[in-house]
């Protein structure tokens, strides 16, 4: 007879649980979220690296029996601090997150409970209809539906999948059979759109890029242009994709004038808000997002500027059968109540953690108005950045101004043959610095460096420090490229 391998092994060998040491980890482990929450209260001088040692644990292979549990959450936090952490203060580069700290809390019990939203799931589907309703609300939709999703692309590659099966009935289930059709959108706009017109088999080369004006905005005389030339060559329009605050300048397109090309031609608009929209939400930005209600579906990233930890997108639409005409299935597997939806029904994902959770509680324990006003301080930080810049000899700015929180600065150095590889030289000086984290971005072949404040953390002492530092770590840049 054949003995199975496993054969003699004790189940408290193979046991998975931390035993009698659960309450000790769980101790610790928060002890070092508390040193690290009270380190991001203030920005370090210089960036932590790896040590030596902790590069030999990286290095390790793949371990047979376990460790101490305490050596292994250090070494764990000893990763993160030597890591690239977005929510710290000063952390200026791309579009970073801040990790509300409720919201890391509300992921720990989420995690805990390990809930599945794809199916009816109790009380946590009731939660998370209603942080759709509560974001709209915040936001200014009129959402009736929505789903959490891992991020903006998601998010998007969602709505647009709605859009394709409106403009195509059973595009789903035929295919495209080699229909022409497009999506229309800035030339700024995410690449998201790009890689969404490929993942539904649009195909990238019909993403049209829609020229903009002088403040970096769709301009909608030449939306309708392009759009009335497809018609008349056959070509189907799926949708167009507004931009509410672009990755590049924070540039938000004009969404009223959209919605009227839109309506003419009966396109599918879609909001791609992953970074800006926020905004909406705040008095003094508001009138940026006018139009905004007549939108089809919108898209808007809660863990960049809504603060809380990645991840935690969401996609509204004002029409739920838009997302079950596209999600739906009836499979034998999956229970129906009646006309009732599970999530899966209108959801690109199947297996789907209870992301609602970390935005549902910081509007709970901190209500909407200290969104309002923590969003309202980072566009009055670069505001105050872009004029403090714009007084000074010797750095750019865009003529047209931050609309939301982005502030691209270029030095300019008389005499200097290549200002490209100068500011480029700058950047990765400031990055080595330490004090500050930016990034480059390049627009219209210039080199820029590009300040966004998407952090309730960040104070006006250190957008100044940025400013001073551009200063002092310019001039110490060659002048030659």
């Amino acid at each position: 007879m054949l003995v199975p391998k496993t054969a003699g092994i004790s189940e408290a060998s193979t046991s998975l649980s931390l035993g009698e040491r659960r309450l000790e980890a769980l101790d610790h482990a928060a002890g070092l979220v508390a040193r690290a929450w009270a380190e991001f209260d203030q920005a370090r001088e210089t960036e932590v690296t790896p040590s030596a040692q902790l590069l030999d644990e990286l290095r390790a292979p793949l371990p047979e029996h376990g460790d101490d549990v305490i050596k292994g959450l250090n070494d764990a936090s000893a990763v993160l601090d030597a890591s690239l952490a977005q929510a710290r203060p000063r952390y200026f580069a791309y579009i970073g997150s801040s990790g509300l700290e409720v919201g890391a809390l509300a992921d720990l019990l989420a995690h805990s409970y390990d809930i599945n939203l794809a199916l009816e799931a109790g009380a946590a589907s009731l939660l998370e209809a209603q942080a759709i309703t509560w974001l709209g609300d915040f936001l200014g939709y009129p959402a009736l539906t929505g789903s959490f999703t891992s991020g903006g692309t998601v998010s998007n590659l969602t709505a647009l999948a709605a859009a394709r099966e409106r403009a195509l009935p059973r595009s789903r289930a035929n295919g495209l059979s080699g229909v022409r059709c497009a999506v229309y959108c800035s030339q700024e706009a995410h690449y998201s759109i790009k890689r969404a017109a490929e993942v539904l088999g649009i195909g990238r080369d019909w993403v049209r890029a829609i020229a903009i004006d002088a403040e970096r905005r769709m301009d909608p005389i030449a939306l309708a242009e392009r759009i009335d030339a497809d018609m008349r060559e056959g070509i189907t329009p799926i949708a167009v994709i507004a931009t509410a605050g672009t990755t590049l300048t924070g540039a938000v397109d004009p969404l009223n004038e959209l919605a009227d090309v839109c309506a003419r031609s009966g396109v599918w608009l879609h909001v791609d808000g992953a970074y800006g929209l926020p905004a909406a939400g705040a008095s003094a930005t508001s009138d940026l997002f006018a139009g905004l209600a007549r939108a089809d579906s919108v898209t808007v990233d809660c863990h960049k500027w809504m603060f809380v930890p990645k991840a935690c997108s969401a996609v509204l639409v004002r029409d739920p059968r838009t997302l079950s005409n596209v999600f739906a299935h009836d499979e034998a597997y999956v229970p129906h109540a009646g006309e009732a939806l599970n999530a899966v029904d209108i959801t690109l994902e199947y297996s789907r953690p209870m992301r609602a959770l970390k935005l549902w509680l910081a509007f709970k324990v901190h209500g909407a108005a200290a969104f309002r006003a923590a969003i309202a301080r980072n566009c009055e930080q670069a505001r105050d950045l872009y004029e403090r810049a714009g007084a000074l000899d010797g750095i750019a700015v865009l003529a047209s101004g931050p609309q939301l929180s982005i502030v691209p600065l270029r030095r300019t150095v008389p005499g200097c043959p290549d200002e490209n590889a100068h500011n480029a030289e700058l950047c990765t000086r400031l990055q080595s610095d330490g004090r500050v984290y930016v990034s480059p971005a390049t627009i219209d072949g210039e080199v820029w460096l590009r300040p966004c404040f998407t952090n309730f953390r960040t104070t006006s002492d250190d957008v100044h420090l940025l400013l001073g530092l551009i200063e002092s770590e310019g001039a110490d840049c060659s002048h030659h490229g």
